[in-house]
């Protein structure tokens, strides 16, 4: 096997990336683009010892579940994985990818995985962009950097952001662009704004503007935010974040409001929520409220228990189930998120939920030697999974159920198979498609422990 050979692939299914997985000579094999009961030619990239990774260069035999993408850019942008899939086809590869997870990092061929759930209309559902900035031909544009290059690719009119979204981004664009306004350059480090990052209120209506800036100055400030005001009525907050690094990530620590109020008001259900600009927020509201209330079905609360929300953000789970429970306590590292949390609670009522600024690993067991007995813990942890003092804590405490929310399979896979050797049983799984057209999926599952 060399780099530059051609090889014939029967795809069997799709990667936890979007790209299509096949055999060859008993080595997987990753093709970008490839579909699963597709038979294609590809050309070998890169050779791993257990792992071949090809370029798509011809379909012999095409799936049925194969389409035209709906975006101009789908090929270049990378923000999306399976836009050349028809929907029923990736909902059928989104359960797959998470029974696999199952098979391969728990050793679980019978977990019970619930039919996934979808969206009726699977586009437009983002409420939020965080776009960069560059220019193209001298035309300033906002878009996404292709993957593994520097080059920007213009989303104009990205069809699975909100039309609203899209709409501002365009119009505070022109704005930058007759300003004149400085975008920052990495090459000689001049210029000013980074990114602007755009949030829609979807039940309140409201808009949220963030400009990103390298500098603590944000050139024809006031000339911005009017021309803003003027162009975007819906706009009720514009915020600067400052970001001097040179860093992938987007936000810096600092942020002050230029005009307008400092949160924006947003729902999901009843319950009523204040996001300040740097807030985690769900991005897709319709599918938030079944995946909340697939965790409250997974809870079985009563009224008598105490509920744990780990990795809680701005509350929105917690505050989901307190009407539920006797007590909910909420732990998460970010201050400004508890503080988001702290006003959602009093905003809502929900005076038996309180939040706690640390980390779960730490004060969940100092909880549990002050004498606080969990029933139930809700986890969701970032992609990378519950930290492992958190899961030895989960073991030693054995609440009676553990509801773990999660946006990457392979790793709650892993950590139930820590949590099944310690004395809980995997009830049930249940995926919900967060985000159409990609290789995304969000899972809520259900372990209960044995003991009880």
């Amino acid at each position: 096997m060399q780099v530059g050979q051609r090889i014939v692939v029967t795809i069997k299914r799709i990667g936890i990336n979007g790209e299509g997985v096949g055999y060859y000579r008993r080595k997987a094999v990753f093709i970008d683009g490839a579909l699963p009961d597709e038979v294609v030619k590809a050309k070998v990239t890169r050779i791993e010892p257990n792992l071949i990774y090809a370029e798509l260069t011809e379909i012999e035999k095409r799936s049925p579940m194969r389409k035209k993408p709906d975006c101009p850019v789908f090929d270049r942008c990378g923000g999306c994985q399976l836009q050349h899939m028809k929907y029923e086809g990736q909902l059928q590869a989104k359960e797959e990818i998470v029974r696999e997870a199952f098979r391969r990092y728990a050793g679980a061929e019978d977990v019970r995985i619930k039919p996934i759930l979808g969206m009726e209309q699977p586009w437009g559902y983002r409420n939020k962009a965080q776009v960069q900035l560059g220019f193209e031909k001298e035309r300033l544009i906002t878009g996404l950097y292709e993957p593994g290059t520097h080059k920007l690719v213009d989303i104009s009119g990205c069809p699975i952001q909100h039309s609203k979204v899209n709409e501002a981004v365009d119009t505070i664009r022109d704005i930058l662009t007759a300003l004149r306004i400085p975008v920052y350059k990495e090459r000689g480090n001049t210029g000013s704004v980074r990114n602007v990052v755009v949030r829609a209120g979807l039940q309140s209506g409201e808009l949220q503007v963030t400009f990103v800036t390298a500098t603590d100055k944000l050139p024809q400030r006031e000339a911005l935010v009017a021309a803003i005001r003027r162009a975007l009525p819906e706009v009720t907050t514009i915020a600067q974040n400052i970001n001097p690094k040179n860093t992938s990530l987007i936000f810096g620590e600092r942020t002050s409001i230029l005009w307008g109020k400092e949160t924006i008001e947003e729902s999901l259900g009843d319950l009523p929520f204040a996001l300040s600009p740097r807030a985690f927020f769900q991005l897709n509201p319709e599918q938030t409220v079944k995946l909340y209330e697939t965790v409250r079905v997974a809870a079985a609360l009563t009224g008598r228990e105490t509920v744990i929300d780990a990795y809680c953000g701005t509350g929105t789970i917690g505050l989901w189930l307190a009407p539920y429970a006797k007590e909910v306590r909420g732990i998460e590292a970010i201050p400004e998120a508890v503080d988001d949390a702290r006003r959602n609670a009093e905003r809502s009522g929900r005076a038996n939920a309180a939040f706690y600024a640390g980390k779960a690993e730490e004060l969940l067991p100092r909880w549990v030697k002050q004498g606080v007995s969990p029933d139930v813990v809700v986890v969701d942890p970032p992609r990378t999974g519950c930290d492992a003092r958190l899961l030895r804590t989960l073991v030693q405490t054995k609440p009676k159920r553990i509801v773990y929310v999660s946006c990457n399979p392979s790793t709650l896979a892993k950590d139930c198979k820590v949590l099944q050797d310690g004395g809980f049983r995997i009830e049930w799984v249940q995926p919900v498609d967060m985000f159409p057209q990609t290789a995304h999926v969000e899972c809520c599952a259900l372990l209960r422990s044995v003991k009880q």
